[in-house]
């Protein structure tokens, strides 16, 4: 009988991870972060990390465990969640791995390019070319260079934007010509797949009440805190929604209530753009919805039957 993977996504502050607790009390399961800002060690309130509470009452792995300072690419996780997969097949329970992560999910059903590594001087030249021409003219420079990624990758998204950059550089061949030959590492497993489908009205609602809830936990001190390491820009923790939004707040460019309503903003922006990824992306997926965690659960439990 092949082992079983259970993927939860969705968008942010849908509930995925009240869902694959709950989930995992019923199924003796254990849980692993497919979310790329929550596996940094720093951002617990501003990621939305689970609770100290909920860490306690189910194993969860990969959360908190990489440096601000520190380059984490998905290649990188999925390193990590094969060892964590392992652990729970020799602990004989079952791996439910939760996120919002799209490209952390592709890793696992569509496999991850070998692409040969690049070395550290290459890396630190591009981003510096990057700091030096900013992410406009840097954008049009990578599709002068590699004309695949045109309308693929979004000029803002900095961390693939230099990736593809450095992978064309030093191999001659687009991130796309490496993706084409790829295959997923799991294909001997029963992989389920769900996708939390909440409706609208009800993600607003639970984006606004996050958000007041970060700042009940001291999501500023959190950004503070962060601000003291002056870490490159081109750093992926920058891109955590709320870091540039409390930088200004703290800077008196801003002031509280309009933070706080453009960190609502980016969120809400942010779901919309899940949800739109996951139409192209997560086909397949099974999406499913209640407010009640118990019947969701039970929807789940029922196609995992």
């Amino acid at each position: 009988m092949s082992k079983k993977l259970i993927l939860i996504a969705g968008p942010t502050a849908s509930g995925k991870s009240n869902l694959a607790l709950n989930l995992a009390k019923k199924i003796k399961g254990e849980i692993i972060n497919a979310d790329s800002m929550q596996v940094y060690k720093e951002f617990s309130v501003l990621s939305s990390r689970p609770s100290k509470d909920d860490l306690k009452k189910i194993k969860h792995h990969l959360y908190g465990f990489v440096s601000v300072k520190k380059h984490f690419s998905s290649g990188e996780w999925l390193k990590f969640l094969k060892k964590k997969i392992n652990i729970c097949n020799k602990n004989k329970s079952i791996p439910i791995i939760v996120g919002g992560t799209g490209l952390y999910f592709n890793a696992i059903t569509k496999g991850i390019s070998k692409i040969p590594p690049i070395n550290q001087k290459t890396r630190e030249s591009v981003r510096k070319m990057y700091e030096r021409l900013g992410s406009k003219v840097f954008y049009e420079k990578l599709t002068s260079l590699d004309p695949k990624v045109k309308n693929k990758i979004l000029a803002s998204d900095t961390q693939r934007v230099l990736r593809a950059y450095e992978v064309k550089l030093k191999t001659n061949k687009s991130l796309y010509e490496w993706a084409s030959n790829t295959k997923s590492e799991f294909l001997n497993y029963d992989i389920k797949k769900f996708f939390i489908d909440i409706p609208r009205e009800e993600l607003l609602e639970n984006i606004e009440k996050r958000t007041e809830r970060m700042f009940k936990n001291k999501c500023v001190k959190e950004v503070k805190d962060f601000l003291s390491f002056d870490i490159e820009k081109s750093l992926s923790a920058n891109k955590l929604i709320g870091v540039k939004e409390i930088s200004d707040y703290l800077s008196d460019i801003i002031p509280l209530d309009q933070t706080k309503e453009l960190i609502r903003i980016k969120t809400r922006q942010y779901a919309k753009r899940q949800n739109t990824w996951s139409r192209g992306h997560m086909k397949n997926w099974k999406r499913l919805y209640s407010k009640d965690l118990s019947t969701l659960t039970k929807k789940v439990l029922k196609e995992l039957s």
